[in-house]
């Protein structure tokens, strides 16, 4: 259980701040970063949650992914050791990806194949979709960064690419089941108009 009773601690005044294991890091750490753009995905999230006009299921969807990704948050939070704890850190496990591989199975049913690259916007809910979306490809690179160099939960890196596309998806889904998606046309401004 967290229990925060003030909100400013002045531990982290020097650049660094603590994992959830009691190590000290400095800010810019590759784990730091990748947490803390968790978070900021989390927040991205929020305001697509906040969007009118946002289809319910969608929005209940967020708000369930939202409460995942402070699962995962906690799990980079907390790093691999050989050694296992006295206390198991929270984890992300299976069962939370196949939950997602199963609303994009469920959202992209009805949608119709595409025939290009969709351009990110269509309907403000739609646009906020995508915004997440490509916050949350950044996020899974940031991960990949930091499993070059230390032993990372492969499964957050699952669950973040499962997540980008069941975003995709929704944004589709949000721009009138995919019929007012705008697509990409290669080279179409490459020419001046005819006079």
């Amino acid at each position: 259980m967290v229990y925060l009773n003030r909100i400013y601690t002045k531990t982290g005044d020097d650049g660094q701040t603590g994992l959830g294991d009691g190590t000290r890091l400095p800010k810019t750490h590759p784990r730091i970063v990748a947490y803390g753009g968790v978070d900021e995905l989390n927040s991205v999230l929020g305001v697509v949650a906040a969007t009118p006009g946002l289809h319910p299921r969608t929005a209940a969807w967020i708000r369930h992914v939202q409460n995942d990704l402070f699962d995962l948050g906690a799990d980079l939070c907390v790093p691999e050791i050989e050694e296992p704890p006295a206390s198991p850190p929270l984890r992300v496990c299976p069962a939370q990806i196949e939950q997602l591989e199963r609303w994009i199975d469920e959202a992209n049913e009805p949608l119709s194949p595409l025939s290009s690259f969709v351009l990110p916007g269509g309907a403000a809910s739609a646009a906020f979709l995508h915004l997440a979306r490509t916050v949350c490809r950044r996020v899974e690179i940031n991960v990949l960064q930091l499993a070059e160099f230390e032993e990372v939960n492969s499964l957050v890196n699952i669950y973040l690419n499962r997540l980008s596309d069941l975003l995709f998806v929704l944004a589709r889904a949000s721009n009138n089941g995919g019929q007012s998606d705008v697509l990409w046309v290669p080279g179409k401004n490459r020419t001046p108009p005819a006079a």
